[in-house]
């Protein structure tokens, strides 16, 4: 693919519309991308010729593809993404509900998914439970590259494109540090006109970047907040995630105090549980304490183990004793099911495993 071409999917339509004669024509452009999941200009039946030759001069449709999917008995399924210059990113399709039927075969509610998006390769954070952030930060992702994980997925999974899901921003990289792209890919995902997800159905999971997270308050785009957490003591959170270090624990749960929110939604605080690390009692009285006047929900989640790492999942009672201290005292606590625990689960680790990139990048030098 020329580099010199533009990527439509960088774009939003009102973008395109500034780009092309007439704005029915960006629409159209925009149907055939979004609704039809075409990708070849010459097959866009109900667009000019002329019109079809300068799209095919000076843009392509896309600059990723597939080049590994893993799957798990649970219905995920984790993709691994080749961009442009070979890089690698993975991106998860986590199926939550399966469709109901009723007796005489008609549908009483379509299944429930959710993509869970990367938005950078590597990682500048460094959480040392992470397998991502063994290979460093390349690069930031572009808005397309953002946007086009979800469009291949449903176009791979057949998925139609009014198909309600979710959007979690929960892969690869830090959100809030490619902050103008991510915002970006918002914007173009929510279109009536493209997928239209709703923004209140997309997450921005965040490590807790405070003073960013007050910058993506102040756009009120309606997107719901998730933080990495992970621990209630600053030293323990600082071995965990150094980033901690400059934005600590107080600064997180000032500017989530001050983000916009609706009112009937709670705000999500990730909590990995580490066996022998976070997973006292005393931590579940220190959360408690840090959350009083927040409505939060508390998300807590297994580690899971990869090769070499110093870490360990915590056992099935510990996660309940945790959970249910919780919720007895009045903070809304749930246990993430396990997924894809059979396949690459933890994030990085399928790209890990391939060494695809590593083929690649060699093969260029």
């Amino acid at each position: 693919m020329s580099l010199n071409k533009i990527n439509i999917i960088d774009l939003s339509l009102e973008d395109l519309i500034s780009k092309v004669p007439k704005k029915f024509q960006a629409e159209q452009l925009f149907d055939w991308i979004y609704h039809k999941y075409e990708t070849d200009f010459s097959k866009m039946s109900n667009l000019s010729k002329d019109f079809r030759d300068n799209l095919i001069n000076n843009y392509l449709v896309g600059n990723i593809k597939i080049v590994h999917r893993e799957f798990s008995d649970d219905g995920t399924i984790k993709y691994l993404f080749q961009l442009h210059d070979g890089r690698t990113v993975e991106t998860v399709l986590l199926r939550m509900k399966d469709d109901q039927i009723d007796e005489n075969g008609d549908m009483l509610s379509q299944a429930k998914y959710t993509i869970c998006v990367s938005t950078q390769v590597g990682c500048k954070v460094g959480c040392a439970f992470c397998l991502t952030a063994k290979g460093g930060f390349i690069r930031d992702l572009s808005v397309g590259e953002i946007v086009e994980q979800v469009l291949a997925i449903k176009r791979d999974r057949e998925i139609e494109y009014n198909r309600k899901g979710n959007i979690v921003y929960m892969g690869m990289g830090e959100p809030l540090d490619n902050l103008k792209n991510l915002v970006g890919a918002i914007k173009i995902l929510a279109d009536e006109k493209g997928l239209a997800i709703s923004p209140r159905r997309q997450t921005v999971s965040t490590s807790g970047i405070s003073t960013k997270i007050d910058k993506l308050g102040l756009m009120d785009l309606g997107v719901h907040l998730a933080i990495s957490l992970h621990s209630v003591d600053n030293d323990v959170r600082t071995k965990l995630i150094p980033m901690n270090k400059a934005f600590n624990i107080e600064s997180i749960i000032s500017a989530v105090k001050r983000f916009p929110y609706d009112n009937r939604k709670r705000v999500m605080f990730e909590y990995l549980v580490i066996k022998g690390v976070n997973d006292s009692l005393a931590s579940a009285k220190q959360l408690i304490k840090l959350l009083e006047g927040i409505k939060a929900k508390i998300n807590l989640i297994y580690f899971n183990p990869y090769p070499d790492s110093e870490f360990e999942r915590p056992s099935e009672e510990i996660m309940m004793k945790f959970a249910d201290y919780l919720n007895s005292r009045g903070l809304l606590a749930t246990i993430r099911a396990s997924r894809g625990i059979d396949i690459s689960a933890a994030c990085g680790q399928l790209r890990e495993k391939s060494g695809l990139e590593l083929e690649n990048l060699n093969s260029c030098n």
